[in-house]
């Protein structure tokens, strides 16, 4: 008897030490940020502290900064979506709403609209145009990371340009797997590999030279707006973050670039 107690009391301890190892792996462990690697646990803060910065001027900056394409490119990912009169759509990262007032206005039921910083969805509320959305639209302050939704409770989980600033993808895309219902759609928009080397070359003295130039004018904030443009860099290109999905359980995997791949819109079901 006392030999098998041990032998318990040794596992336990086993076990605690192993979650013990994982946990500090985990925090311990460097992680893109921007152009410079940091510790995980950090990113997290420094993300949000960007975008409260940046939330007063986000819009507008949208706007500059993309040349109004960024409008275009969240069109044709919400015309991908295929939005139904019967669809819930979860918004992660959904900052000021863009996405989820694109899919109510084709027709989809209701949107929640999730985001773990609250600057950036007081920005959002303020908007009028969301003023005849009301009943359809739910703002929740929560993390990508562990949503605060209940099981198979949305059709569509979406993620826009906010993928290449959390810091678990591999989480996101676990707990966006769990909130969808059978049958349901995960899909990402975001920043990604361009084809055409003159188009790189292109893009990339506008990004390092422009986009901070504006940030600096308009936002009066150079760095964040720097760090936005070298964590793009960083990010996985198309094939890459298609196997990451598929990784995560999610079937039929693909994906359509936009503006010669300087963004992408990616796609997979949880069948």
């Amino acid at each position: 008897m006392k030999k098998i107690l041990i032998n318990v009391i040794y596992k336990y301890i086993l076990i605690l030490f192993v979650c013990y190892k994982i946990f500090m792996k985990k925090n311990d462990d460097l992680i893109d940020f921007g152009s410079k690697d940091i510790p995980f646990k950090l990113k997290q803060n420094l993300v949000n502290n960007i975008f409260h910065n940046v939330s007063n001027h986000y819009d507008l900056m949208n706007d500059f900064m993309s040349l109004g394409l960024h409008r275009l490119w969240k069109k044709s990912f919400v015309d991908w979506m295929a939005p139904r009169n019967s669809f819930h759509l979860v918004d992660l990262a959904g900052g000021t709403g863009d996405i989820s007032y694109n899919f109510l206005l084709r027709g989809g039921a209701k949107a929640t609209i999730l985001d773990i910083n609250g600057s950036m969805i007081a920005e959002g509320k303020k908007n009028i145009k969301y003023s005849k959305y009301l009943d359809k639209i739910n703002w929740v302050i929560s993390d990508a990371e562990s949503i605060s939704l209940k099981n198979s409770s949305a059709d569509i989980v979406s993620i826009s340009f906010g993928l290449r600033n959390v810091s678990d993808r591999a989480m996101v895309l676990k707990e966006s797997k769990r909130v969808l219902k059978k049958g349901g759609r995960f899909m990402c928009l975001e920043f990604s590999s361009i084809q055409s080397s003159f188009l790189k070359a292109l893009y990339d003295s506008w990004s390092f030279n422009v986009i901070p130039y504006l940030g600096d004018k308009i936002a009066q904030d150079k760095e964040s707006y720097l760090y936005l443009v070298e964590s793009i860099r960083r990010f996985p290109d198309q094939e890459s973050l298609s196997e990451l999905i598929r990784s995560a359980g999610f079937s039929s995997v693909r994906y359509r670039n936009l503006s010669g791949g300087i963004v992408a819109m990616h796609s997979g079901w949880n069948y």
